[in-house]
């Protein structure tokens, strides 16, 4: 430590007498364009079902102080000394019903998108390398823009994968990027995507793929929309989820042409004893099951990408609830995951944000042959 301080002082006392003439007398080689890097960020899944993975995995995401925003040294010993102790062995068995034989749902959209948009910007004559990222678990953030760095990327597009901006979710993409980026000597250039909860494409994409499911198993009674859930505090701090999610809910109906009175929206995955947003999914299917309608669907908008909380939390539990309370059909409509609609759309609001950055192939090849 010493000797690196003195060194750092006294720099001329440690270096070595040039051999030969000291390069920096000559001109610096030059330096190229560069290449554009995108980066594709979901919210991340523990590397295997299993309880040790589980809990390295709960440990990252609920140690983040934008996910639980109650201070640190109350929520530190139950943190550490109730949930990752006894929520690990419960969710084992739901992550492994869901486990797809190529990995975890979420990581495998997510992938599968990540490839789709390299495709489509490759097609569309784009020079643009494509990585994901996880926020928390693997492939990390860190991790990602490594590789994009290592590939020569001197631009990088963060885009996490969250239609909705929420504190919660967006910012701490944010965060993680500009905190890896503060330890860089030589930065990239950064741009964000901050939401796409009205983006046409994306829109276009859901209401896609609701009719096609509607055209094959026909139309239920109700259209429930359940968003991830929010605690009310954090919109009363100024958040802008909810909003964001209603105007999606309003432009989805619109486009399926469905009346007020057949749509019911809620959130889901309430955490701890706060109120969250409300309605709550499964007590209103609960309710609705009790007051007579025994058909409904639910799609969940806020997911880009299958996960826990949509094929575990919606798909199984919410359904044994509408069908315990009365209700005799409930189905589950998939998320866009690698829907072709949703991979062009994504490519086409990645290509709409690069503008300004050499990425167009003729372009780059102009620039590496010219004098």
């Amino acid at each position: 430590m010493f000797l690196r301080l003195f060194k750092y002082l006294w720099p001329e006392r440690y270096l070595p007498e040039p051999e030969q003439d000291d390069p920096f007398d000559e001109d610096p080689p030059p330096r190229g364009s560069g290449k554009t890097g995108v980066l594709l960020v979901n919210l991340g899944t523990p590397d295997t079902p299993g309880k040790q993975d589980i809990r390295k995995y709960l440990g990252e995401f609920l140690s983040d102080p934008r996910v639980i925003e109650i201070p640190r040294y109350l929520w530190k010993p139950i943190l550490h000394g109730l949930v990752l102790t006894m929520r690990p062995r419960k969710l084992e068995p739901r992550y492994a019903g869901v486990w797809m034989k190529e990995g975890s749902p979420l990581m495998v959209y997510s992938q599968r998108q990540a490839d789709g948009v390299r495709a489509a910007l490759r097609e569309a004559g784009i020079d643009a390398v494509v990585e994901l990222g996880m926020r928390y678990g693997n492939p990390s953030i860190p991790d990602a823009i490594a590789s994009l760095r290592r590939q020569g990327c001197e631009r990088i597009l963060t885009v996490p994968l969250y239609p909705q901006y929420a504190a919660s979710t967006t910012a701490t993409v944010v965060d993680a990027v500009t905190r890896h980026a503060a330890r860089l000597r030589d930065q990239p250039e950064l741009r964000f995507i901050k939401r796409f909860h009205e983006e046409p494409a994306y829109l276009d994409a859901l209401a896609g793929r609701i009719e096609r499911y509607w055209q094959e198993h026909g139309k239920p009674q109700k259209l429930v929309m359940s968003f991830h859930g929010l605690p009310r505090y954090s919109i009363e701090l100024g958040d802008p989820y909810y909003r964001d999610c209603m105007d999606t809910a309003r432009l989805l109906s619109q486009r399926l042409s469905l009346p007020r009175e057949q749509i019911e929206v809620t959130f889901q995955s309430r955490f701890g004893t706060a109120r969250w947003l409300e309605p709550y999914t499964e007590p209103t299917l609960k309710v609705l099951a009790a007051a007579g309608t025994t058909e409904v669907d639910v799609v969940c908008p806020g997911f880009v990408a299958d996960c826990l909380e949509t094929l575990e939390e919606i798909s199984l539990e919410c359904r044994d609830a509408f069908i315990g309370a009365g209700g005799r059909q409930f189905r589950y409509i998939p998320a866009i995951n690698d829907d072709p609609a949703w991979i062009a759309g994504l490519a086409g609001l990645v290509e709409r944000h690069l503008q300004g950055w050499p990425t167009h192939i003729t372009d780059l090849k102009e620039k590496a042959h010219a004098p």
